[in-house]
């Protein structure tokens, strides 16, 4: 598989996808007014994930690049529909091409995942999810400004059609990717409960996507607290969260640069406690009031949270056979990101009753001992395999 062509379909993807993700909450407030609509557009797109067994099926029954290219024209085609959404009457629209938009993406991952898997060796599958990772946060660097100055000049259609441009130039690098794929067998028709199976019954994969979720669940929190941190702790406008989240970026960037070589020195399992047990540092220090260790605090907390991820993509790529490898990420995908779509909602009712200097130091302490849980794991991981 040509790697360049590969990062770059998830560079230009990942760039459309981030603006519009920016675009669609302030469209829908610029619309209607409403705070709680604007809120569920994210809801809109965190939904399909519950899908991921089903969709994850779905991958393993066709080939898996020209399933991705499909995908991406697909939705090319559909962005455009959005031009029409220019007052409140019309932001179902909006909604509907969200939750499209959503399945595509989980579609888009558990594919993208069961394409690398079966055209790399496992030794290259850490560095390659590594680079996946450092493209995709570099660019949430960037495409928030554009996004932004497109709608505050042209309103949302222009977005829209850019993002439409971004699926043909990703879909067109697929197309042109040479991989080898298995092909179906005939007459043999994938279930959605083998990817559960797979994932309950592998000693290496169980523990990794459960502590996968359960991190996640712990920074949908965390994310939930962060204008609580700006305002009450820092002292700040809402805008500085920008600032902290400039250094989250950063350290993601970090981590996915470091993911691949220390995959080629340590399990998958040592990463991700790891990569836990940074991010639980991090939330503590949040709960500190001073800038310079809100802003280490952030960069920690972007390095812990990909390696975690990655590990736990590596292991699923590395661990599943080739053919059966969209059903296990799909279902994957569903374990790790549902819980933090939950905590978002959870932790916004929080922030009502508690205060963030007792919250961040408890998801510090339950993140510091779900990864000493991780690392202690390791002899009957060990004796099972």
């Amino acid at each position: 598989m040509r790697v360049p062509l590969y990062l770059t379909a998830v560079l230009v993807s990942g760039f459309g996808t981030t603006a519009m993700w920016l675009v669609s909450g302030i469209w829908v407030k610029s619309l209607t007014g409403s705070d709680g609509l604007a809120a569920l557009t994210a809801f809109a797109l965190w939904a399909p994930a519950l899908l991921g067994p089903v969709l994850g099926a779905l991958v393993d029954r066709v080939g898996r690049r020209a399933l991705l290219v499909a995908a991406n024209l697909a939705m090319a085609g559909l962005l455009p529909l959005l031009l029409w959404v220019d007052r409140a009457d019309r932001v179902w629209l909006l909604f509907a091409v969200l939750v499209v938009y959503g399945t595509q993406g989980a579609v888009h991952e558990a594919a993208e995942s069961a394409l690398a898997a079966g055209a790399l060796d496992g030794e290259r599958l850490g560095g390659l999810n590594g680079l996946r990772m450092t493209v995709g946060e570099a660019v949430k660097l960037v495409a928030p400004l554009v996004a932004a100055g497109l709608f505050a000049r042209y309103g949302g259609g222009p977005v829209a059609l850019l993002d439409a441009g971004t699926f043909v130039v990703a879909a067109g690098a697929f197309a042109l990717l040479r991989v080898r794929e298995e092909r179906p067998v005939p007459g043999v028709r994938p279930r959605v409960a083998d990817g559960v199976r797979l994932l309950r019954e592998s000693p290496v994969l169980r523990p990794l996507v459960l502590a996968g979720g359960f991190t996640m669940l712990l920074a949908g929190l965390n994310g939930a607290a962060v204008y609580a941190v700006v305002d009450r702790g820092l002292g700040h406008s809402p805008a500085y969260a920008g600032v902290l989240y400039a250094a989250q970026g950063a350290g993601s960037v970090a981590a996915g640069l470091t993911a691949g070589p220390l995959l080629r020195r340590m399990p998958e399992r040592a990463l991700a406690a790891a990569g836990l047990g940074l991010f639980a540092l991090g939330a503590a220090a949040r709960a500190l009031p001073y800038d310079p260790v809100a802003l280490a605090a952030s960069t920690l907390i972007g390095v812990g949270l990909p390696w975690v991820l990655i590990a736990t993509t590596t292991a699923v790529q590395r661990q599943v056979p080739a053919e059966a490898v969209g059903r296990a990420a799909g279902t994957a995908h569903t374990l790790v990101f549902v819980p933090n779509a939950v905590a978002l909602a959870l932790g916004a009712g929080l922030m009502g009753v508690l205060d963030v200097r007792v919250l961040l130091p408890v998801l510090g302490l339950a993140g510091a001992l779900g990864a000493a849980v991780l690392a202690a794991a390791r002899p009957r991981l060990s004796a099972a395999t």
